[in-house]
């Protein structure tokens, strides 16, 4: 793997599972898009270090508890191990909108708390999202912004064709376009 490609920080919800509007609040709702877990251990096998971001308002709405989201964890950790593959961390924000704090996306306080624990620069990072959230934060830090279409992402291609550097059908075939011109 070339030294243009340190870090992947993945959104979870619409990403690597599919999502739900009335969140993923328990283990059995948590379910894996085809192809995105086998991507995430893809990277790894390049040596790529890949980490989740991920805004989980549901506990600061009292939705679910820490155990709960513990549990969601556990089960996507579980089912990448399998496939050999391993997530480098998982930063999530549990705040709600109404909290105004700096780590929920779009502000881009999740990814610098990224940068500084893995000792990396913005231009070494690409982040792949499904909404405009995901991906703004990427481009105000330097980093490199992909959109998939999975989740809220054909919403988002619509609404703000600009937002990503590249564009692709699903976590999968972004792995595979983005190890391809990594070479």
């Amino acid at each position: 793997m070339g030294d243009s490609m340190k870090l992947v920080i993945l959104d979870r919800d619409g990403v690597i599972n599919y999502d739900s509007d009335a969140y993923i609040k328990k283990t059995d709702e948590w379910q894996p898009i085809p192809g995105s877990l086998g991507a995430i251990a893809a990277l790894n096998n390049a040596g790529v270090r890949v980490v989740v971001a991920s805004n989980q308002s549901g506990l600061g709405r009292g939705l679910f508890e820490i155990k709960a989201l513990n549990g969601i964890h556990r089960k996507m950790h579980d089912l990448l191990s399998r496939l050999g593959g391993h997530l480098d961390g998982v930063f999530f924000c549990p705040h709600t909108p109404e909290d105004e704090c700096a780590c929920r996306k779009p502000k881009p306080g999740l990814y610098l708390d990224i940068i500084q624990r893995f000792a990396v620069t913005a231009t070494d990072i690409w982040v792949i999202g499904d909404r405009k959230r995901d991906l703004h934060p990427a481009r105000l830090i330097g980093a490199t912004p992909v959109l998939v279409r999975t989740g809220h992402g054909r919403d988002t291609e619509s609404k703000y064709p600009d937002i990503a550097d590249s564009t692709h059908d699903n976590l999968a075939r972004a792995v595979s376009a983005l190890l391809e011109q990594a070479r």
